[in-house]
């Protein structure tokens, strides 16, 4: 089969296209005949091998796992003997970042437990772009930030894979949405529902004072005194994605923020689960929740898709067709 190999960390110059053998499932997993995938900042963090932290999970001096590729949507060629929920011919899409990673490929195994079958009401590229950015987006507003309905939520970064996702989700939950992005997105964000749209070219977020229970930071460099100053007392910052000089702020001086104050300083580690897939994709089939896709490239093209995403300026999400 054909497969993207990934044998050091660099730029996307160092992804190869090559023929591997075809995996074989075991009697707890299953072999997915892979149609489509997405990229996201994980994907960038797995090539790159930064922040270093990561690398002692991805592997100190090189990849620890060859095949790159997180999310996933394709059809069930086989199934092991001990596998239960699925059957051949099922179309399915998951996040395999907590089992190997392995989705830029034409064939992959993966647990049961990892997947869920695909909404109808999309195509197999729609449900790619979901798993990573749709848990993520939930994890982050329902659990680090316990949404509620009438919540005034911020979401910084809103026109990205994670922020179109949490935009539509937060609504979702009954909440009043205020996403925040450049003039070439504001367009994107009034189709999908955001209430308010601050353009940062334009205005500064911070002149908000006092305004929102819940503040999601999915991008950007902003210091943490930022976001607090438009945090309501008793409301929660959680940091998604965005600069190093920001995570470290939040990881060092988010905890005694949060123990000297009535605001919160958290940041989300994304962890894929089947159950929040499931709870995604009930708000798929529902039209609550669509995926947006910026740009679609073929698996062969996949430097191109990398130095396009590694931008920064992806409308929503960026798309592999195997």
């Amino acid at each position: 089969m054909k497969a993207i190999v990934c044998k050091k960390y660099g730029s996307p110059d160092v992804l190869e296209l090559k023929e591997v053998e075809k995996p074989f499932p075991t009697e707890n997993q299953l072999l997915v005949k892979v149609h489509a995938a997405s990229l996201n900042f994980g994907n960038l963090v797995l090539l790159k091998g930064k922040p270093f932290l990561a690398r002692f999970a991805f592997g100190l001096t090189k990849p620890k796992y060859s095949i790159p590729g997180g999310d996933i949507a394709g059809t069930v060629e086989a199934v092991g003997k001990n596998v239960k929920l699925f059957k051949v011919g099922d179309e399915v899409f998951g996040d395999l970042s907590v089992c190997g990673w392995g989705g830029f490929a034409e064939y992959v195994t993966v647990p049961e437990n990892t997947l869920a079958l695909k909404p109808n009401n999309i195509s197999f590229e729609e449900a790619a772009a979901v798993p990573m950015a749709g848990v993520t987006a939930l994890q982050g507003l329902r659990d680090k930030g316990k949404i509620k309905a009438g919540h005034k939520v911020l979401i910084y970064g809103a026109s990205g894979g994670v922020g179109t996702f949490a935009v539509q989700i937060a609504k979702a939950f009954g909440a009043e949405v205020t996403g925040i992005c450049s003039t070439r997105n504001v367009e994107i964000l009034r189709s999908i529902g955001a209430d308010h749209i601050i353009d940062y070219t334009k205005e500064d977020f911070a002149q908000h004072k006092d305004c929102y229970d819940l503040v999601l930071g999915v991008n950007g460099s902003n210091s943490l005194s930022a976001y607090k100053s438009v945090l309501k007392q008793n409301g929660n910052f959680v940091h998604v994605g965005g600069s190093e000089a920001q995570l470290y702020q939040t990881l060092l001086l988010g905890p005694f923020i949060s123990m000297t104050g009535s605001k919160k300083i958290s940041s989300l580690l994304q962890r894929a689960n089947q159950k929040d897939l499931h709870a995604v994709k009930e708000l798929l089939e529902s039209s609550k929740v669509k995926p947006i896709i910026d740009k679609g490239f073929k698996l062969s093209e996949i430097t191109e898709a990398f130095n396009y995403f590694q931008e920064g300026h992806a409308q929503g999400k960026v798309v592999l067709t195997i």
